[in-house]
């Protein structure tokens, strides 16, 4: 590889670390976007510069053309409610992609090799056991990842259960996936063929699946980042391989930022990693039954919730993936607005895990041009609670759900929550009577200083805004 080509990809490198920093705030999100897709371009066409006797040329460009169409239309027709399905459709391929790379390095390898020993003379090993065992590494947790990824997106796409999978004998197959994980890898460095390889690649599938088929409920976002940092690694193991300077980087920052996500997540539900890989294995689980309620409730009709809003002094705004499925947020802005105009205070009170993944409120929140002051993080909102007047809950649950703290044998126990229920009065906009993602019961619904709003989040704020403009 020439010198002015390893430095160009270097050059590429440093933008996605510029890249990443962009994307740390929401006025340079955009900025940063754009750097790390031109940093992506850039990487991608250099091959085609200096590469003498590039082969399939043809196909490569085809399968460029394909990659492109597809991701165009899937960005610009995906709901926001479907960000997450995206991500772990992206990760996935990512994670296949590079585990289909090292299967033809390996390939490539082992043609050198055997070229090598034709030649007679001195044996000589000509890539040494590292370079294989990094293969071994991409080829099997890349199709973890694969695999992985396409169960975490038909749970949350609802093709299929979201509720934990399990059989007898499941703790026993996926520790002997994991073995023979283990052996072909090391058959891998010590004798490798591409026969083993294709079977580390099938092993490293069938883990992938049993990997993230007893998660369910509010887990499987954090299990998405997981498989993520997998990917991540996977790509940087292979750019080792290939000695590329930029798969290496940026596989290393996707590795880095995904397992630093994982944990974020996993501290704001207030569980370990492996307790959510595993929990569902000795009966724990983020999701319950999942039964709407029969108890009595206090309910009321715009105009009361109207009034509650309009004479209140200090509002609080708890969202959730309820708003973001009924595309209500834009109404949520003009209602605030109002509010705003007739002297109340409001923000957003934003949980770590609201919607389905971190950021995921931010992004429908932005959409609709909410000041980003206005969004408050937990920890910096949470101690305001005891001081506000009013608190609207539009479609959240879990993030409110006072059993997190009062209820020990409940599936979101220990994890840090939103204290609405330190307010003068909550105001909760729900379509029925069932219990949030994680499937329990909100017992802030049936307190006696609780008002709900029954309806399409997007339908009943339109009324509301109607009636607070009325007053």
């Amino acid at each position: 590889m020439p010198t002015w080509v390893q430095v160009v990809y270097l050059i590429c490198a440093v933008g996605f670390i510029l890249a990443l920093k962009g994307l740390s705030g929401p006025k340079t999100a955009r900025r940063g976007n754009l750097i790390g897709a031109a940093a992506a371009v850039v990487g991608c066409a250099l091959p085609f510069i200096y590469v003498d006797h590039l082969e399939h040329v043809p196909l490569i460009l085809g399968a460029i053309a394909v990659g492109t169409a597809g991701g165009v239309f899937g960005a610009r027709k995906v709901q926001m409610t479907q960000m997450p399905q995206m991500v772990a459709l992206f990760n996935g391929v990512g994670g296949g992609a590079a585990a289909l790379v090292a299967l033809l390095e390996l390939n490539h390898m082992l043609d050198v090799q055997a070229a090598l020993d034709a030649l007679g003379g001195p044996q000589v090993d000509a890539y040494g056991w590292f370079v294989y065992a990094a293969t071994a590494f991409t080829i099997f947790v890349g199709s973890v990842s694969f695999a992985g990824s396409l169960i975490t997106f038909a749970k949350l796409q609802e093709l299929m259960t979201s509720r934990p999978v399990v059989f007898p004998g499941l703790p026993v197959a996926f520790g002997g996936l994991l073995l023979g994980g283990i052996v072909l890898s090391v058959l891998t460095v010590t004798s490798a063929s591409i026969g083993i390889g294709i079977g580390l690649c099938l092993v490293g599938l069938l883990f992938g699946v049993l990997l993230v088929l007893p998660v369910g409920g509010a887990d499987v976002p954090i299990v998405i980042s997981l498989l993520n940092a997998f990917t991540g690694l996977t790509v940087a193991a292979g750019g080792y391989v290939l000695s590329n300077t930029l798969l290496l980087v940026g596989g290393t920052l996707v590795g880095a930022s995904g397992t630093f996500l994982t944990l974020l997540m996993a501290r704001a539900m207030g569980r370990s990693v492996a307790n959510i890989l595993f929990g569902a294995l000795k009966g724990g689980s983020t999701l319950g039954a999942g039964v709407a309620s029969d108890r009595p409730v206090r309910s009321a009709g715009p105009e009361d919730v109207a009034i509650l809003l309009g004479y209140a002094d200090r509002v609080i705004i708890v969202p959730g993936y309820g708003l973001a499925v009924a595309q209500a947020q834009h109404t949520l802005r003009e209602l605030v607005d109002v509010l705003g105009e007739r002297g109340t205070k409001v923000d957003y009170a934003i949980h770590p895990v609201a919607g389905r993944m971190p950021g995921h409120m931010n992004v429908l929140l932005a959409e609709a041009q909410v000041p980003y002051e206005q969004l408050v993080e937990m920890d910096h909102i949470n101690g305001e609670f005891k001081n506000t007047d009013v608190v609207l809950v539009v479609g959240a649950n879990d993030v409110v759900n006072p059993a997190a703290k009062t209820t020990p044998g409940a599936p979101i126990y220990g994890m840090p929550i939103l204290n609405a229920d330190e307010a003068k009065q909550v105001v909760f906009m729900k379509r029925s009577m069932r219990p949030g993602f994680a499937g329990i019961e909100n017992e802030l619904l049936f307190d006696p200083k609780t008002t709900l709003l029954f309806g399409d989040a997007k339908e009943s704020l339109g009324k509301l805004l109607n009636a607070v403009k009325a007053l």
